[in-house]
């Protein structure tokens, strides 16, 4: 089960989910509400500018100042552990949000991404004890703001995933789902869509998806969420119908680069154009957790050379991916294969 990837397009007892896709990960970059306000606004404000950019590790050092000369200080306490968590520094995430909880305990958004960064720490320590914690404080986020979507679909791919002595349960996941659907039918044909793909009835799955296909509108990560089920079942007809979707909604969204690259390598046409809009996504965007990860941008352009007989490119490519993320292991057995041929 990979808890952290479970809880973000990043995908173990340890895999949860990573890739969900860069799929389940609909949360947002706007400021949370908290009960601290900062006496220094702009430097909390400066700090979120450099996580948006990718810049973690100066964001890191923009808010340990700013909680240095105000500890109590929630909103920095609860950016301060997403950028760890970016930087896939756990131990310092948990203790920037347990800190953040502690100030303002009921704020939903910081009991979600404090599940998220106990995920982490389960991936890498095989713990049950933090796994357990993921579910508590998924459960708390959703208790204390039922409206709070994101943390329902988190709640639910960790009961599809979980194994049972950590807490999993189909049963309670569908629960989330029919109370997802209830508050907002898009939302709720994803849901059910993930609880299908989880429980291996990929024909339903693919019903729930072209529903959102087929609706007058939806949120652009939902296209890009029905992008990636395609993806996985290899039907880049219906890929390209979905990011099609999405640049509707936003023609400049930096994300259809990477969905555009990954539907010409797998549709194995303009092979050229995928090369440029994969390499377009690894230069212009930041290394997010909750949007397509550039290692996986850098396996599909493996893959692309692969398919080339570039082997020698190829080969480079999985490696910069798994240097990215050594526990990638579809590039992993990729490179293997290329070394024995």
């Amino acid at each position: 089960m990979n808890l952290r990837a479970m809880i973000g397009p990043r995908r173990a007892v340890w895999t949860v989910f990573a890739a969900v896709f860069p799929a389940i990960c609909l949360c947002a970059f706007g400021a949370p509400v908290s009960a601290a306000a900062s006496p220094d606004a702009a430097a909390l404000q400066s700090a979120r500018s450099q996580f948006e950019a990718g810049n973690y590790s100066a964001a890191v050092a923009t808010l340990k100042m700013v909680v240095s000369q105000e500890p109590m200080n929630a909103e920095a306490c609860y950016w301060l552990g997403r950028a760890y968590y970016e930087l896939r520094d756990y131990d310092n995430a948990i203790a920037q949000g347990e800190k953040s909880v502690s100030i303002d305990p009921k704020n939903s958004l910081y009991h979600q991404w404090l599940g998220q960064e106990y995920g982490g720490a389960a991936d890498r320590d095989r713990s049950f004890s933090d796994a357990k914690k993921v579910k508590k404080e998924f459960q708390d986020a959703v208790s204390l703001n039922p409206m709070n979507i994101t943390a329902r679909r988190n709640l639910e791919q960790y009961d599809l995933d979980a194994p049972w002595i950590v807490g999993g349960n189909k049963d309670e996941a569908m629960e989330m789902v029919n109370a997802i659907a209830a508050m907002d039918p898009i939302q709720g044909h994803l849901a059910r869509g993930a609880y299908f793909r989880g429980t291996k009835k990929m024909d339903q799955a693919e019903s729930e998806y072209r529903m959102v296909l087929a609706a007058t509108s939806a949120p652009i990560e939902a296209y890009f969420e029905v992008a990636e089920f395609f993806q996985r079942q290899n039907a880049p007809a219906d890929m390209s119908s979905a990011i099609q979707a999405a640049a509707k909604i936003a023609p400049n969204d930096p994300r259809l680069a990477f969905y555009r690259g990954v539907d010409g390598v797998l549709a194995q046409t303009d092979l050229p154009g995928a090369e440029q809009n994969l390499k377009s996504y690894l230069a212009n965007t930041p290394d997010r957790s909750d949007w397509p990860t550039h290692a996986g941008a850098r396996e599909w352009l493996g893959r692309l050379y692969e398919s080339q007989g570039k082997n020698g490119e190829a080969a480079e490519q999985y490696r910069a991916a798994l240097q990215i993320d050594p526990t990638l292991k579809s590039a992993k057995t990729r490179l293997e294969k290329l070394g024995k041929n």
